[in-house]
């Protein structure tokens, strides 16, 4: 009786039903992200991530948002983000090296976003990072389809 319902659960397991292709992180007003490493299953059609801003500095002054790109791509996105200012979330606009990017938030603040991984390859280094002026520098990290 247990056997069918072992193989039962294996199978349902092993279809991506229970793939973690939901994530959240958490950006404080010491510039740091609450982890360096994100993965999500490849099985995931979509992922749905959560920013949570800890702090208390409002978007102005401490701003944090989370920008998703090929890792070669940071350093130029970030410089040219800087002109583009607040109100196009410091990315340059229509910039298709940016794969998903969430508002720029302030303190007590929360954003989500979906985005599609159907253009994203398993074994290309994705980052993620803050493009507030100044913040991608020690504000990035790795994003895994594993």
């Amino acid at each position: 009786m247990f056997k069918p319902l072992f193989l039962l659960a294996s199978l349902v397991l092993s279809t991506g039903v229970f793939a973690k292709c939901e994530v959240t992180i958490s950006a404080n007003d010491a510039m740091a992200f609450s982890t360096k490493q994100l993965e999500v299953d490849k099985s995931c059609k979509t992922v749905t991530l959560t920013l949570n801003h800890t702090g208390k500095l409002p978007a102005n002054v401490m701003g944090h948002n989370w920008v998703l790109s090929v890792a070669a791509d940071v350093k130029e996105l970030a410089m040219a983000g800087m002109q583009a200012g607040l109100e196009n979330r410091y990315l340059p606009k229509d910039d298709p090296r940016v794969l998903a990017s969430t508002e720029v938030i302030g303190g007590g603040e929360t954003t989500s976003i979906e985005f599609s991984t159907e253009n994203l390859n398993a074994g290309t280094v994705y980052k993620f990072f803050c493009s507030f002026p100044g913040h991608f520098a020690i504000m990035q990290g790795d994003f895994k389809l594993i």
